[in-house]
């Protein structure tokens, strides 16, 4: 993978929208630009789930200031990632066609626990580097983020569905604030922490830290107030209430230097910051420069120094799922070298797909711990459905796709798979799995693969087919199963070697 002297991040986040632009040098990061809109998507949810066209177009037009910015920047450079908001949306897919084609870059949907991964990465470049165990909380428009973790490494991570935008707009309908309202306001987020208090209350940790908005912008009302000294306690936070409850209004509030748009979500994010202080047992929480667009960019770096998350994911879940590792290497090497062969063909850069291609060859018989019988259906419902840090939701619904298409019956995939390059990698894959069904180091002939979009073309050496009666058996299957989604493949000379069997087989009657 090449690299880049600039990288770029952009955090869609359920109440702002982020572009942050950095110089890297070495191993280092440092900032040259950012760019921040308050689009409040969240505050954009119906109660049926779906974004108004009013949220849209707000996002949309602070996509299109990003666009402009990133204009001229390699694609390979840039790294849109969607949250919570974008996460539980139902009409999510047809705003991302408009919201890439406005930002002009893919947008990646991130699970939960990605977001925490990536939040985590974020905040400890942000901090002094330490052996002491971390909690890091980061309190978004829709979500909160919980990670415990050392030096650069995440140990636990989880999100709960609650945040500033979502909890004010459920509690402090209308921006009033009373104190019976911020009383069952935090008694619902203690609720949700009373999941994983357990694991993330005091004892577990040393220091607790806090991210993003909602931290810091807590931190500097305390500070401007004097009731700390910088970092969040429960006696500031205690005078914070008197203060929310008094005012009565988040029109009443004023806080000088404070965002405008920081304001009307301040009762949700305190309520939640409050209950996690009672529920958690903090003492004490500092306030880190560091958050998810720092983490997305590191992560980014990560890639093109050959640090690739997704690939110690892969590794991680071969040996939980007790993969094979040398049939995963032979089936691999194979659909990697029928790729390039096909993309060849189609004309097009097959770097990102022999990324993905060689994931979903190491990992489709993960599937074989839960049964033989149908391991390609259990191998993809582990991928669409488990957590693996560093991919998003649309990386594992692709690898899923590709593992579930990789054997059996092709009538599955009818209207599931349309697109060249997804075609051409599930007939490198199905074809390598073919020819090394022995699982064993048999030596192949040299062959070529071409594909003019339309129909495949495998070409073997004909004596070797003969030689192999049960591979020219399933060869003629696979010919009639890519029929059944309309597509040509022709494996050469497989009628003369078919021909020759059938006329053996009538002379020994």
């Amino acid at each position: 993978m090449a690299e880049f002297s600039t990288l770029s991040a952009v955090d869609l986040g359920s109440n702002s929208f982020r572009l942050e632009i950095g110089r890297v040098v070495d191993d280092q990061i440092y900032p040259l630009d950012s760019l921040r809109e308050p689009v409040r998507l969240a505050a954009g949810l119906t109660p049926d789930k779906r974004l108004t066209e009013e949220a849209q177009q707000r996002a949309l037009k602070a996509l299109a200031c990003f666009g402009e910015r990133l204009r001229g920047l390699p694609p390979e450079a840039v790294r849109a990632v969607g949250t919570n908001t974008l996460r539980v949306a139902k009409n999510a897919k047809d705003f991302l066609t408009r919201a890439e084609a406005a930002l002009g870059s893919p947008i990646e949907v991130v699970a939960g626990r990605e977001e925490a991964r990536l939040i985590y990465l974020g905040v400890a470049h942000s901090l002094q580097v330490t052996r002491d165990r971390r909690l890091v909380v980061d309190i978004g428009g829709g979500s909160t983020e919980f990670i415990i973790g050392s030096g650069f490494r995440p140990r636990q991570l989880e999100s709960l569905y609650m945040g500033s935008v979502n909890w004010s707009l459920r509690f402090f309908p209308g921006g009033r604030i009373s104190k019976s309202a911020l009383k069952q306001a935090e008694l619902a987020a203690r609720v949700e922490l009373e999941t994983i208090a357990r694991e993330f209350s005091a004892g577990h940790w040393e220091v607790a830290v806090g991210s993003s908005g909602t931290a810091r912008t807590l931190g500097e009302i305390l500070q401007m107030r004097g009731w700390s000294d910088g970092g969040l306690t429960a006696d500031g936070l205690e005078q914070l209430r008197a203060e929310l409850i008094k005012a009565g209004d988040v029109g009443r509030l004023e806080f000088p230097g404070l965002r405008p748009d920081r304001i009307p979500v301040l009762p949700g994010g305190f309520a939640i910051m409050s209950a996690i202080f009672s529920e958690l047992k903090v003492p004490r929480m500092e306030l880190a420069t560091g958050a998810m667009r720092q983490g997305i960019l590191y992560d980014l770096l990560g890639r093109f120094h050959h640090h690739d998350m997704r690939d110690a994911t892969v590794a991680q879940f071969m040996k939980r799922y007790h993969v094979d590792s040398r049939q995963a290497q032979r089936v691999e090497a194979l659909a990697l070298h029928l790729l390039r062969q096909l993309s060849l063909d189609l004309r097009t850069n097959p770097e990102y797909p022999l990324h993905l291609l060689s994931w979903a060859a190491r990992l489709q018989e993960i599937g074989l711990s839960v049964a033989y019988s149908g391991y390609h259906k259990h191998s993809a419902y582990i991928l669409s459905h488990a957590d693996m840090p560093g991919f998003s939701k649309m990386e594992q619904a692709h690898l899923a796709l590709l593992v579930l298409a990789h054997r059996g019956n092709m009538e599955k995939m009818k209207g599931q798979i349309t697109d060249s390059l997804d075609l051409a990698m599930v007939m490198a894959l199905r074809l390598a799995v073919q020819l090394h069904r022995s699982r064993s180091d048999v030596r192949l002939p040299p062959m070529e693969a071409h594909y003019d979009g339309k129909r495949f073309e495998l070409r073997l050496d004909p004596g070797w087919l003969a030689a192999h009666p049960l591979t020219v058996a399933s060869f003629s299957e696979e010919v009639k199963e890519w029929k059944k989604l309309g597509v040509g493949l022709q494996i050469r000379d497989l009628d003369v070697v078919e021909t020759d069997e059938d006329l053996a087989a009538a002379d020994g009657e």
